[in-house]
């Protein structure tokens, strides 16, 4: 496969996850948002939905302020952010035009309808309701284009690329939720009282669409330190850290079978996931969980550029 589209393959999975990630994002903060609880440290649950995209300096260039209005607009709609979710579709189908021939006829119908039907949404005067419109077809265009990649693709080095996209994606988000929320998962840490530690631990939960599941891994009320291990070291979790790696690790290991040579993105993977099986929890705590997190965002962020420069450049 020539580099170029394996480059477009990547980058069309990261990001059609990537909006789905927004989108997920914006409908954690709207229920936040309706909760009681005051926001922490003088930012509100907006501000916070911002950072967790890490592009907070980008949006205090274009905004005075983090309301919902403002944020609703960055993250879905603007198209100076680059990781706004009409950004985001508008580059995956191009990447999916560039390489239409490697995608199949459902994938392909699914990407470009979803794409046309978001572009119609009438921005200025758009409704509550209008927005969670936009949104739950937003998270039904990544699933059905996630979907039909399962059930209707090759097994071959599209299919891998693909996959790797997805799970690097991924793999970030969830860190940068967790990352974002580190002080609240602290089992040591004070609680809050009355219902405020619920609405944090069940954001971070929200915002990676693992609220239900959690119930139906530990069928117990939310902990901190139980949050905090699902969304790392629990691999029956989608998308934990730990499930992330598994698959980033299986698709490279399956490229370097087809390819018939391994390279450094294989051996930098596979630490990665040795580290996250090797880790207990109360390892993760006593050397500090947003220190860990922080150290694998840029950990996540250096496989990336390795994949690129062993496949994509």
């Amino acid at each position: 496969m020539l580099s170029r589209h394996a480059d477009s393959l990547y980058w069309l999975a990261r990001y059609v996850e990537r909006a789905e990630n927004t989108a997920r994002l914006i409908e954690a903060a709207t229920r936040l948002s309706a909760t009681p609880i005051a926001a922490e440290g003088g930012r509100n649950e907006w501000e916070m939905a911002v950072d967790g995209t890490g592009t907070l300096d980008l949006f205090n260039q274009q905004y005075t302020q983090a309301t919902q209005r403002t944020v609703v607009d960055y993250l879905a709609f603007s198209t100076a952010n680059p990781s706004s979710i009409r950004c985001c579709l508008d580059i995956a189908r191009a990447n999916a035009r560039s390489v239409r021939t490697a995608l199949t006829m459902d994938m392909w119908e699914t990407i470009n309808s979803g794409w046309m039907e978001t572009r119609g949404v009438n921005i200025p005067n758009l409704t509550r309701q209008e927005l969670s419109d936009f949104l739950s077809r937003v998270k039904e265009l990544s699933l059905r284009f996630d979907g039909s990649a399962y059930r209707t693709m090759l097994r071959n080095d599209a299919y891998y690329f693909l996959r790797l996209g997805t799970f690097i994606e991924r793999a970030d988000f969830t860190a940068r939720m967790l990352a974002l929320k580190a002080d609240v998962l602290d089992p040591s840490r004070p609680s809050l009282g009355g219902s405020a530690d619920y609405f944090q631990w069940s954001w971070i939960l929200r915002s990676v669409s693992a609220l239900t599941s959690y119930h139906w891994v530990y069928r117990d009320n939310l902990k901190p330190n139980l949050v905090a291990e699902f969304l790392i070291l629990k691999p029956e979790m989608p998308r934990s850290l730990v499930s992330c790696y598994e698959k980033v690790t299986l698709n490279l290991d399956s490229l370097s079978r087809d390819y018939g040579r391994q390279g450094a993105s294989q051996r930098k993977a596979r630490m990665l996931l040795s580290q996250l099986q090797d880790t207990s929890l109360p390892g993760l705590f006593a050397i500090g969980l947003k220190e860990f997190l922080e150290s694998f965002i840029v950990d996540n962020a250096n496989l990336g550029d390795t994949i690129a420069e062993q496949y994509l450049g």
